[in-house]
């Protein structure tokens, strides 16, 4: 009797086994919802494909944003101060939509249907963006370019023109945060080699992201400073049309993850829970604290996550009381109330983004030095030396250095750097996130200094008195490159390690929310860029002074402001050295195969 059981035991281990070649072990599955089958699904099928998507989705992006200031003042006709403060509104608002997104995608919709709505609502936003330009906007016909301003806008069209904008930044905010995550979900981070592939995925999304704006900044920026902004729209729409295309052609190949429900009554029952029992006395060993079994319905909100010291005012929610155990619910083989009793996991979560929210905080001054690459680097830019002998350089078109700066930059991060550093530390993982995001920060302070000191030459060989001051300094554009480059540079380590950071360290039903936390910072960065900008501006100007960034920036003093921006970071950096000292990461409790572990991410 006892022998025959052995041939059993055999016959499990070895399906067991077989499973685990066959199935991917992260708990995707395919669009069926079955189990996602490794050989079937996923990998770099899917993500090459969803890289070049987000390609031509971002070519259509800055299609529209590159050069978004230079239309809103010789088209709409804003001036510089006003059209700075739009974009970075515009801009902030794109990434604000992403938070609504990575909330549909975490509870409800899942990622790829997130992903298809928001993408077709940016196709529908670029399309009516043309219709509107080509129809009303670009009056008289050929206005728009630096000689010919375009006549005045009624109420209605202005409507229209604001309504597609925001279409757009509606469309790209809820899609941006999700194609990332999505991206990552194509690969098993239980298995060594695709484990290694999800990590490079990010590099290479970055990469995609700005060799899709490459394009929109050199030949679209081109046409539409020669005052081409329909055909400029109309090929950022076409771009975007053929992403959604090229997306839903993946369909068959894409692993998914089922939606976890609403993030936000989780956190409301731990604070709920842990208020009703401020007066129970913690227990001393965190084995007692309640965790939830297979069998209860939390056994598909991910893995478990390993108790953690700190906010222990939290963990009263996972306290066992008499109270959370009824003759009620033993006798039917309830679950305790949820407003009462939290599992650890739950506990934890809460106290992950707890965690993460200081991080986050300092990233986004780091964001207002970035946005004003959008911004006033155009303007600075439209202000030097564009001609080569009879050729015209756009301004818009200098951010393709940084564009070429963060491709290099990747590349040299991923093939020397971080072996060299993994080799010196003798540990695989090389440099750390946050590392990562510290010398970003470094980078940023260097790339405001380059900024200012190449305005203060600007000024210099400044004519005296113009009246337009475009090509109003004998200073060459070319003198831009430095702050272009340094920007660039500053991305690869800031936001290629902040979203691998975000999406690492967020709980397992809360990916989509961790990527959404980087593009947040974007938007908050251009909310805050807008604010110093108006206080600098109603600081700075006097009845004899127009202030620093006026619309001649000749009578102006752009080079203290880009001074101002870098004393800024470099208090913020001091802060953000304080909080990844403090900061500790996410522990979860692996079950790949079959025992468990711990996995410190």
């Amino acid at each position: 009797m006892g022998s025959s059981g052995l041939p059993k035991q055999a016959n499990k281990d070895r399906k067991t086994k077989m499973e685990q070649e066959i199935y991917a072990l992260d708990g995707s599955v395919d669009r069926h919802g079955r189990p996602a089958i490794r050989t079937r699904t996923g990998t770099w099928v899917s993500g090459i494909l969803l890289l070049v998507n987000q390609g031509l989705a971002t070519l259509a992006f800055f299609g529209v944003g590159v050069n978004l200031v230079l239309f809103l003042t010789r088209v709409i006709g804003q001036d510089n101060a006003e059209a700075a403060n739009n974009v970075s509104k515009w801009t902030g608002t794109v990434y604000l939509f992403s938070l609504l997104g990575a909330f549909l995608s975490d509870s409800y919709w899942g990622r790829y249907k997130t992903c298809a709505i928001f993408q077709s609502i940016f196709v529908l936003g670029l399309v009516s963006l043309s219709i509107t330009t080509y129809t009303f906007l670009i009056k008289p016909s050929g206005c728009g370019d630096k000689q010919t301003q375009c006549g005045s806008h009624s109420g209605y069209q202005m409507g229209l023109f604001y309504l597609s904008i925001y279409l757009i930044a509606l469309g790209n905010g809820g899609y941006q945060p999700n194609i990332a995550t999505f991206g990552a979900d194509q690969f098993d981070e239980n298995d060594p080699e695709e484990g290694h592939s999800k990590v490079a995925f990010f590099s290479y999304f970055y990469l995609a992201l700005n060799l899709g704006s490459l394009f929109s900044n050199t030949i679209l920026g081109y046409f539409e400073d020669k005052g081409m902004w329909a055909l400029g729209f109309w090929a950022s729409a076409v771009s975007a049309t053929l992403a959604l295309i090229l997306f839903l052609c993946g369909t068959p190949r894409y692993r998914h993850f089922t939606p976890k429900g609403n993030p936000l009554s989780r956190f409301c029952q731990v604070l709920v829970a842990a208020i009703r029992k401020c007066n129970v006395a913690m227990i001393p060993n965190e084995h007692d604290l309640f965790e939830a079994d297979e069998t209860d319905s939390n056994r598909d909100r991910g893995r478990k996550i390993l108790h953690t010291e700190g906010f222990r005012f939290l963990d009263r929610a996972a306290v066992v009381t008499s109270k959370d155990y009824t003759d009620k619910v033993k006798d039917n083989m309830l679950t305790p109330n949820p407003w009462r009793l939290c599992a650890v996991t739950q506990v934890e979560e809460v106290k992950c983004i707890l965690r993460l929210l200081p991080i986050w905080l300092c990233t986004i001054l780091y964001s207002v030095v970035f946005t004003q690459m959008a911004s006033l680097f155009v303007e600075q830019g439209a202000a030097m030396k564009t001609n080569i002998s009879t050729f015209h350089i756009p301004p818009a078109s200098m951010s393709s250095f940084d564009i070429l700066s963060v491709a290099a930059f990747i590349l040299l991060y991923r093939r020397v750097l971080d072996p060299l550093v993994a080799r010196l530390r003798k540990d695989p993982k090389g440099l750390t996130e946050l590392e990562r995001m510290g010398i970003g920060l470094v980078i940023a302070i260097a790339s405001m200094v380059s900024a200012g000191l190449v305005e203060l030459f600007r000024l210099k060989y400044a004519k005296k008195g113009c009246e337009n001051c475009e090509n109003s300094s004998s200073l060459s554009i070319f003198w831009q490159i430095p702050q272009y480059a340094l920007v660039g540079a500053s991305e690869v380590f800031m936001y290629v390690g902040q979203l691998e950071f975000f999406n690492s360290q967020a709980p397992d039903g809360l990916k989509s929310f961790g990527s959404a936390l980087c593009m947040t910072s974007i938007s908050l960065g251009n909310y805050v860029s807008s604010l110093i900008v108006s206080i600098v501006m109603k600081i700075s100007t006097r009845d004899d002074m127009p202030g620093w960034i006026p619309g001649n920036l000749n009578k102006g003093h752009l080079d203290r402001f880009y001074f101002l921006l870098a004393a800024l970071t470099t208090a913020d950096l001091l802060v953000y050295l304080v909080c990844a000292k403090w900061y500790k990461y996410i522990k979860f409790e692996g079950k790949s195969s079959g025992d468990q572990g711990v996995i410190i991410v």
